[in-house]
């Protein structure tokens, strides 16, 4: 049960680093809080990658294609799923936009069977059924305090949970092409790989583009090695899931993160969930789990 420890644990510290990178947005913007994600957890994630190294000296890591393609395709995925699960808390609140991170099982299983043609069994499609409900209701929220534009909140989110989705699977994937007879170490060495790529990646991009963010990221650097090191945390304990058992479990667990981040919503930011919303936070935990046991 090492995987189902993983997943809780990574699942409150992304809550917590998630509530710390929207605290940036309004000096860094969202790409910005994005970049403090990578960038400051991959002293961490190097780190402990040197103990996986230390604790496990037989490896034989496979460098090959068929763990670069997932890997690279998964890291795109991830900061672009990032920046967007970001807006969606800035604009339909902290809890809410989190809820709405969770629709990657039953968004990734319907792709799966447009582009892929895998299909699912009943339980899967009612799981699927059930959370485009509570995602319909939460469309009509009532107003979150703190919120912005609600609806363009859900558009984010669910594009998040889309993107989140594709990236898990693409982790799993190059973790098991890594190295698959000794997991800690494939998980600490592609979160390390992933996180680098996505930080030079981004720093170079806001560099170019945008460089009043990045000179706010390098100046905020004291509150950013918070987010960074939860940052390192959560990405480790999900690859770490993701080596152990498959994808859906991993993420039909992982909702254990939507009362935390409710917790934390109402704790930090003092958002209230109504009535309306917290139906469709619970028909969304429904569902995604459902649709975690095709």
């Amino acid at each position: 049960m090492l995987w189902a420890v993983a997943t809780v644990a990574a699942a409150a510290f992304q809550v917590g680093r998630n509530a710390l990178q929207r605290g940036m947005m309004s000096n860094t913007g969202p790409w910005g809080a994005t970049l403090v994600r990578f960038l400051f957890g991959l002293p961490f994630s190097l780190a402990f990658t040197a103990i996986a190294v230390a604790v496990t000296p037989h490896v034989a890591p496979q460098f090959g294609w068929a763990f670069w393609w997932p890997a690279l395709a998964g890291a795109l995925a991830q900061v672009i799923a990032t920046a967007a699960l970001l807006l969606a808390m800035h604009h339909a609140g902290f809890a809410v936009g989190t809820a709405l991170q969770q629709s990657s099982v039953p968004l990734a299983a319907t792709v799966g069977l447009l582009v892929f043609g895998d299909n699912l069994s009943a339980l899967g499609w009612s799981g699927v059924a059930v959370t485009t409900l509570g995602l319909a209701v939460l469309v009509w929220p009532k107003r979150v305090e703190g919120a912005h534009h609600p609806v363009l909140g859900i558009a984010f989110g669910v594009a998040s949970g889309l993107l989140f989705g594709f990236a898990l699977n693409a982790f799993r994937h190059a973790g098991l092409r890594l190295e698959p007879h000794h997991p800690f170490f494939s998980a600490m060495a592609c979160v390390a790989i992933v996180q680098a790529v996505q930080a030079a990646g981004l720093g170079a991009y806001l560099a170019l583009r945008d460089r009043a963010a990045l000179v706010a990221v390098v100046a905020g650097w004291r509150g950013s090695l918070g987010a960074g090191l939860f940052g390192a945390l959560a990405s480790s304990g999900w690859f770490l899931a993701l080596n152990l058992a498959p994808a859906a479990a991993v993420r039909a667990l992982g909702v254990i993160e939507m009362p935390i981040a409710a917790a934390a919503g109402h704790r930090l930011f003092r958002e209230a969930l109504s009535v309306r919303q917290g139906l469709g936070v619970i028909l969304i935990t429904a569902g995604v789990a459902m649709t975690a046991m095709y």
